[in-house]
Protein backbone atom coordinates (compact mmCIF):
# COMPACT_ATOMS: atom_id res chain seq x y z
CA UNK A 1 0.00 0.00 0.00
CA UNK A 2 1.21 3.15 -0.97
CA UNK A 3 1.00 6.21 2.03
CA UNK A 4 2.43 9.06 -0.09
CA UNK A 5 0.23 11.80 -0.44
CA UNK A 6 -2.07 11.97 -3.66
CA UNK A 7 -0.41 13.99 -6.38
CA UNK A 8 -3.28 16.89 -6.90
CA UNK A 9 -3.41 17.48 -11.07
CA UNK A 10 -1.57 20.55 -11.93
CA UNK A 11 -3.84 23.61 -12.64
CA UNK A 12 -5.18 24.14 -16.16
CA UNK A 13 -3.05 26.72 -18.04
CA UNK A 14 -5.63 29.49 -19.17
CA UNK A 15 -4.86 33.00 -20.89
CA UNK A 16 -5.86 35.88 -19.76
CA UNK A 17 -6.73 39.51 -21.29
CA UNK A 18 -6.96 42.65 -20.25
CA UNK A 19 -6.88 45.92 -21.31
CA UNK A 20 -4.54 48.86 -20.39
CA UNK A 21 -7.26 51.59 -20.06
CA UNK A 22 -10.70 52.71 -21.05
CA UNK A 23 -11.66 53.78 -24.91
CA UNK A 24 -11.48 57.91 -24.45
CA UNK A 25 -13.96 59.67 -26.64
CA UNK A 26 -12.03 62.33 -29.46
CA UNK A 27 -15.18 64.33 -30.87
CA UNK A 28 -18.34 64.71 -29.75
CA UNK A 29 -21.46 65.27 -32.02
CA UNK A 30 -22.30 68.58 -33.43
CA UNK A 31 -25.64 68.47 -34.38
CA UNK A 32 -25.63 70.59 -37.41
CA UNK A 33 -26.36 67.91 -40.18
CA UNK A 34 -29.85 67.64 -39.27
CA UNK A 35 -31.38 69.04 -41.92
CA UNK A 36 -34.96 70.42 -41.82
CA UNK A 37 -37.20 72.25 -43.46
CA UNK A 38 -37.43 76.17 -42.71
CA UNK A 39 -40.04 75.63 -40.36
CA UNK A 40 -42.08 78.76 -39.27
CA UNK A 41 -42.83 79.57 -35.74
CA UNK A 42 -45.67 82.43 -36.44
CA UNK A 43 -43.44 85.13 -36.42
CA UNK A 44 -40.14 84.54 -38.57
CA UNK A 45 -38.55 80.97 -40.26
CA UNK A 46 -35.71 78.63 -39.22
CA UNK A 47 -32.84 77.97 -40.38
CA UNK A 48 -32.62 74.42 -42.46
CA UNK A 49 -29.33 73.49 -40.01
CA UNK A 50 -27.59 74.99 -36.99
CA UNK A 51 -25.90 78.13 -37.77
CA UNK A 52 -24.38 78.01 -34.53
CA UNK A 53 -22.89 74.46 -35.30
CA UNK A 54 -22.12 75.73 -38.66
CA UNK A 55 -19.98 78.67 -36.93
CA UNK A 56 -18.20 75.85 -34.90
CA UNK A 57 -17.78 73.46 -37.93
CA UNK A 58 -15.95 76.74 -40.20
CA UNK A 59 -13.10 76.73 -37.43
CA UNK A 60 -12.77 73.09 -37.11
CA UNK A 61 -9.55 72.45 -39.58
CA UNK A 62 -6.72 75.42 -40.23
CA UNK A 63 -7.47 74.71 -43.98
CA UNK A 64 -11.57 75.82 -44.36
CA UNK A 65 -10.86 78.56 -41.90
CA UNK A 66 -7.65 80.35 -43.77
CA UNK A 67 -9.38 80.05 -46.87
CA UNK A 68 -12.33 81.75 -45.90
CA UNK A 69 -10.38 84.75 -43.87
CA UNK A 70 -8.18 84.26 -47.68
CA UNK A 71 -11.17 85.10 -49.75
CA UNK A 72 -11.76 87.84 -47.08
CA UNK A 73 -8.77 89.68 -47.83
CA UNK A 74 -8.55 89.78 -51.23
CA UNK A 75 -12.04 90.84 -51.46
CA UNK A 76 -11.21 94.08 -48.79
CA UNK A 77 -7.94 94.09 -51.04
CA UNK A 78 -9.52 95.34 -53.65
CA UNK A 79 -12.19 97.30 -52.16
CA UNK A 80 -13.51 100.54 -52.83
CA UNK A 81 -14.95 102.08 -49.57
CA UNK A 82 -17.96 104.22 -50.06
CA UNK A 83 -19.73 107.18 -47.76
CA UNK A 84 -22.36 104.46 -47.10
CA UNK A 85 -20.12 101.17 -46.68
CA UNK A 86 -16.78 101.70 -44.64
CA UNK A 87 -14.28 99.17 -45.36
CA UNK A 88 -15.00 97.80 -41.81
CA UNK A 89 -18.91 97.31 -42.96
CA UNK A 90 -17.72 95.27 -45.67
CA UNK A 91 -15.43 93.00 -44.71
CA UNK A 92 -17.55 91.84 -41.55
CA UNK A 93 -20.60 91.73 -44.79
CA UNK A 94 -18.21 89.68 -47.34
CA UNK A 95 -16.96 87.14 -44.38
CA UNK A 96 -20.83 86.65 -43.42
CA UNK A 97 -21.75 85.70 -47.59
CA UNK A 98 -18.38 83.55 -47.31
CA UNK A 99 -18.65 81.30 -44.20
CA UNK A 100 -23.00 81.40 -43.99
CA UNK A 101 -23.95 81.90 -47.47
CA UNK A 102 -25.99 85.19 -46.42
CA UNK A 103 -24.79 88.13 -45.44
CA UNK A 104 -27.12 91.22 -43.91
CA UNK A 105 -27.07 95.28 -44.01
CA UNK A 106 -29.10 97.43 -42.41
CA UNK A 107 -30.20 101.11 -44.05
CA UNK A 108 -30.15 103.41 -41.03
CA UNK A 109 -31.69 106.77 -41.70
CA UNK A 110 -31.98 109.77 -39.57
CA UNK A 111 -35.38 111.28 -38.62
CA UNK A 112 -36.04 113.05 -41.71
CA UNK A 113 -35.66 109.85 -43.66
CA UNK A 114 -31.89 110.63 -45.06
CA UNK A 115 -30.02 107.17 -45.42
CA UNK A 116 -27.16 107.73 -42.97
CA UNK A 117 -25.18 104.57 -44.12
CA UNK A 118 -25.12 101.02 -44.34
CA UNK A 119 -24.08 98.55 -41.05
CA UNK A 120 -23.70 95.17 -40.53
CA UNK A 121 -25.93 92.73 -38.87
CA UNK A 122 -24.63 89.33 -37.94
CA UNK A 123 -25.68 86.74 -40.16
CA UNK A 124 -25.08 83.77 -37.39
CA UNK A 125 -28.37 85.64 -35.49
CA UNK A 126 -30.93 86.94 -38.23
CA UNK A 127 -34.02 85.30 -39.19
CA UNK A 128 -36.12 85.86 -42.16
CA UNK A 129 -39.84 86.68 -40.66
CA UNK A 130 -42.96 85.24 -41.97
CA UNK A 131 -43.92 89.19 -42.85
CA UNK A 132 -42.83 90.35 -46.51
CA UNK A 133 -39.41 92.33 -45.73
CA UNK A 134 -39.48 91.75 -42.24
CA UNK A 135 -36.17 90.13 -40.36
CA UNK A 136 -35.67 89.48 -36.66
CA UNK A 137 -32.36 89.44 -35.04
CA UNK A 138 -32.79 86.38 -32.45
CA UNK A 139 -29.53 85.69 -29.99
CA UNK A 140 -31.70 83.66 -27.93
CA UNK A 141 -35.52 83.18 -26.76
CA UNK A 142 -35.21 85.98 -24.94
CA UNK A 143 -33.21 88.10 -26.99
CA UNK A 144 -35.11 89.00 -30.14
CA UNK A 145 -35.08 92.37 -31.79
CA UNK A 146 -37.56 93.18 -35.40
CA UNK A 147 -36.32 95.17 -37.26
CA UNK A 148 -37.88 98.26 -39.44
CA UNK A 149 -39.76 96.44 -42.79
CA UNK A 150 -37.27 97.31 -46.33
CA UNK A 151 -34.55 97.95 -43.69
CA UNK A 152 -32.53 94.93 -44.55
CA UNK A 153 -30.26 93.75 -47.36
CA UNK A 154 -30.46 90.16 -47.72
CA UNK A 155 -27.74 88.71 -50.04
CA UNK A 156 -28.08 85.01 -50.13
CA UNK A 157 -26.20 81.91 -51.77
CA UNK A 158 -28.67 79.98 -53.69
CA UNK A 159 -29.98 76.70 -52.01
CA UNK A 160 -31.62 73.46 -54.01
CA UNK A 161 -34.09 73.06 -50.88
CA UNK A 162 -35.33 76.18 -50.23
CA UNK A 163 -35.57 79.52 -50.76
CA UNK A 164 -35.71 81.63 -47.73
CA UNK A 165 -31.94 80.98 -46.53
CA UNK A 166 -28.73 80.58 -48.43
CA UNK A 167 -25.94 78.29 -47.70
CA UNK A 168 -22.15 78.11 -48.18
CA UNK A 169 -20.60 77.03 -51.14
CA UNK A 170 -18.30 74.55 -49.02
CA UNK A 171 -21.09 72.57 -46.82
CA UNK A 172 -19.95 69.49 -49.04
CA UNK A 173 -16.77 69.82 -47.23
CA UNK A 174 -18.13 69.74 -44.30
CA UNK A 175 -17.51 66.08 -43.72
CA UNK A 176 -13.49 66.37 -44.72
CA UNK A 177 -13.25 69.49 -42.34
CA UNK A 178 -14.30 67.85 -39.27
CA UNK A 179 -12.65 64.56 -40.14
CA UNK A 180 -9.56 66.47 -40.54
CA UNK A 181 -9.98 67.96 -36.82
CA UNK A 182 -11.09 64.38 -35.90
CA UNK A 183 -7.22 63.33 -36.66
CA UNK A 184 -5.56 65.85 -35.12
CA UNK A 185 -7.10 65.60 -31.76
CA UNK A 186 -6.74 61.95 -32.22
CA UNK A 187 -2.79 62.29 -32.47
CA UNK A 188 -3.12 64.76 -29.66
CA UNK A 189 -4.97 62.10 -27.25
CA UNK A 190 -2.71 59.56 -29.25
CA UNK A 191 0.36 60.98 -27.26
CA UNK A 192 -1.75 62.45 -24.28
CA UNK A 193 -2.80 58.79 -23.03
CA UNK A 194 0.44 57.18 -22.29
CA UNK A 195 -0.58 54.48 -24.21
CA UNK A 196 0.00 55.41 -27.29
CA UNK A 197 -2.67 54.06 -29.47
CA UNK A 198 -2.10 50.38 -27.20
CA UNK A 199 -0.41 47.03 -27.37
CA UNK A 200 -0.88 43.62 -26.93
CA UNK A 201 1.16 42.24 -24.15
CA UNK A 202 1.65 38.32 -25.14
CA UNK A 203 3.34 35.91 -22.37
CA UNK A 204 3.93 32.58 -22.64
CA UNK A 205 6.84 32.20 -20.19
CA UNK A 206 5.45 28.62 -17.36
CA UNK A 207 7.70 30.54 -14.92
CA UNK A 208 5.24 33.28 -14.03
CA UNK A 209 2.61 33.14 -11.27
CA UNK A 210 -0.54 34.85 -10.82
CA UNK A 211 1.32 36.87 -8.27
CA UNK A 212 3.65 38.07 -11.23
CA UNK A 213 1.00 39.33 -13.73
CA UNK A 214 -0.74 40.79 -10.90
CA UNK A 215 2.52 42.76 -10.31
CA UNK A 216 2.98 43.39 -13.66
CA UNK A 217 -0.54 45.02 -14.69
CA UNK A 218 -0.48 47.41 -11.91
CA UNK A 219 3.01 48.67 -12.94
CA UNK A 220 1.63 49.31 -16.63
CA UNK A 221 -1.56 50.96 -15.82
CA UNK A 222 0.70 53.14 -13.13
CA UNK A 223 2.96 54.06 -16.09
CA UNK A 224 -0.27 55.38 -18.15
CA UNK A 225 -1.78 59.12 -18.31
CA UNK A 226 0.54 61.79 -16.39
CA UNK A 227 3.29 59.35 -15.88
CA UNK A 228 3.84 58.21 -18.85
CA UNK A 229 7.23 57.37 -20.06
CA UNK A 230 8.31 55.61 -17.44
CA UNK A 231 10.99 52.98 -17.37
CA UNK A 232 9.65 49.66 -16.20
CA UNK A 233 11.94 46.59 -15.31
CA UNK A 234 10.87 43.20 -14.50
CA UNK A 235 12.79 40.08 -13.54
CA UNK A 236 12.11 36.32 -14.65
CA UNK A 237 14.27 34.42 -13.27
CA UNK A 238 14.00 30.91 -15.49
CA UNK A 239 11.93 32.34 -18.33
CA UNK A 240 12.45 31.37 -21.90
CA UNK A 241 13.84 33.62 -24.63
CA UNK A 242 10.52 35.24 -26.02
CA UNK A 243 8.06 34.42 -22.97
CA UNK A 244 7.12 37.76 -22.55
CA UNK A 245 6.76 39.95 -26.13
CA UNK A 246 5.20 43.42 -26.58
CA UNK A 247 3.53 43.62 -29.53
CA UNK A 248 2.17 47.55 -31.36
CA UNK A 249 -1.37 47.70 -32.19
CA UNK A 250 -0.79 49.13 -36.32
CA UNK A 251 1.81 51.66 -34.34
CA UNK A 252 3.08 52.28 -38.01
CA UNK A 253 0.29 51.79 -39.75
CA UNK A 254 -1.66 54.73 -37.56
CA UNK A 255 1.37 57.04 -38.39
CA UNK A 256 0.76 56.32 -42.64
CA UNK A 257 -2.79 56.71 -41.90
CA UNK A 258 -3.06 60.13 -39.99
CA UNK A 259 -0.65 62.03 -42.80
CA UNK A 260 -3.07 59.98 -45.52
CA UNK A 261 -6.19 61.34 -43.69
CA UNK A 262 -4.58 65.02 -43.04
CA UNK A 263 -3.68 65.51 -46.80
CA UNK A 264 -6.65 64.08 -48.51
CA UNK A 265 -9.01 66.06 -46.44
CA UNK A 266 -7.12 69.30 -47.00
CA UNK A 267 -7.23 68.47 -50.95
CA UNK A 268 -11.22 68.25 -50.12
CA UNK A 269 -11.37 71.12 -48.67
CA UNK A 270 -9.61 73.49 -51.16
CA UNK A 271 -11.24 71.69 -54.03
CA UNK A 272 -14.43 73.00 -52.23
CA UNK A 273 -12.98 76.28 -51.61
CA UNK A 274 -11.40 76.51 -55.21
CA UNK A 275 -7.94 77.76 -53.87
CA UNK A 276 -4.64 76.94 -55.53
CA UNK A 277 -2.35 74.92 -52.80
CA UNK A 278 0.40 77.52 -53.41
CA UNK A 279 -1.82 80.56 -52.31
CA UNK A 280 -2.41 79.08 -49.05
CA UNK A 281 1.20 78.77 -48.24
CA UNK A 282 1.11 74.62 -48.70
CA UNK A 283 4.41 73.14 -49.24
CA UNK A 284 5.09 71.09 -52.33
CA UNK A 285 5.33 67.11 -51.81
CA UNK A 286 6.83 66.59 -55.41
CA UNK A 287 10.45 67.97 -56.18
CA UNK A 288 8.46 69.92 -59.18
CA UNK A 289 6.23 72.06 -56.94
CA UNK A 290 2.92 73.49 -57.76
CA UNK A 291 3.94 75.71 -59.93
CA UNK A 292 4.13 79.85 -60.74
CA UNK A 293 2.29 81.35 -57.94
CA UNK A 294 1.46 84.55 -59.89
CA UNK A 295 0.00 82.85 -62.36
CA UNK A 296 -1.88 80.83 -59.82
CA UNK A 297 -3.06 84.13 -58.15
CA UNK A 298 -4.00 85.83 -61.72
CA UNK A 299 -5.97 82.60 -62.58
CA UNK A 300 -7.88 82.34 -59.29
CA UNK A 301 -8.53 86.28 -59.47
CA UNK A 302 -10.42 85.59 -62.81
CA UNK A 303 -11.97 82.41 -62.29
CA UNK A 304 -12.98 82.87 -58.57
CA UNK A 305 -12.57 86.54 -57.18
CA UNK A 306 -14.29 88.60 -59.88
CA UNK A 307 -17.38 86.05 -59.91
CA UNK A 308 -17.63 86.46 -56.04
CA UNK A 309 -17.33 90.85 -56.69
CA UNK A 310 -20.23 90.52 -59.34
CA UNK A 311 -22.52 88.77 -57.12
CA UNK A 312 -21.91 91.46 -54.30
CA UNK A 313 -22.64 93.79 -56.64
CA UNK A 314 -26.42 92.98 -55.95
CA UNK A 315 -26.09 95.39 -53.14
CA UNK A 316 -26.28 98.32 -55.67
CA UNK A 317 -29.74 96.92 -57.32
CA UNK A 318 -30.66 97.17 -53.57
CA UNK A 319 -29.32 100.73 -52.65
CA UNK A 320 -30.42 102.36 -55.81
CA UNK A 321 -26.55 103.60 -55.72
CA UNK A 322 -23.04 101.75 -56.78
CA UNK A 323 -22.12 101.56 -52.69
CA UNK A 324 -20.20 98.43 -53.58
CA UNK A 325 -17.15 99.19 -56.19
CA UNK A 326 -13.83 97.15 -56.70
CA UNK A 327 -10.62 97.91 -58.20
CA UNK A 328 -10.35 96.49 -61.80
CA UNK A 329 -7.21 95.21 -61.88
CA UNK A 330 -5.78 91.54 -61.36
CA UNK A 331 -3.57 90.30 -58.14
CA UNK A 332 0.11 91.04 -58.48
Amino acid sequence: MNDSPAQLPAPAAHMEVFTFGEPTPVLDERGILDYLECWSNGRWYEPPLSFDGLAKSSRASVFLQSGLNFKRNMLARTFIPHRLLSRQTFEQFALDWLWLGNAYLEKQRNMLGQSLGLQPVLAKYIRRGTEPDSYYQVRNWKDEHAFLPGSICHLREADINQEIYGLPEWLPALQSALLNESATLFRRKYYNNGSHAGFIMYMTDTAQNETDVAALRAALKSAKGPGNFRNLFMYAPGGKKDGIQLIPVSEVAAKDEFSSIKNISRDDMLAALRIPPQLMGIVPQNAGGFGSIKEAAQIWAMNELEPIQARLRQVNDWVGEEVVRFKSDELN
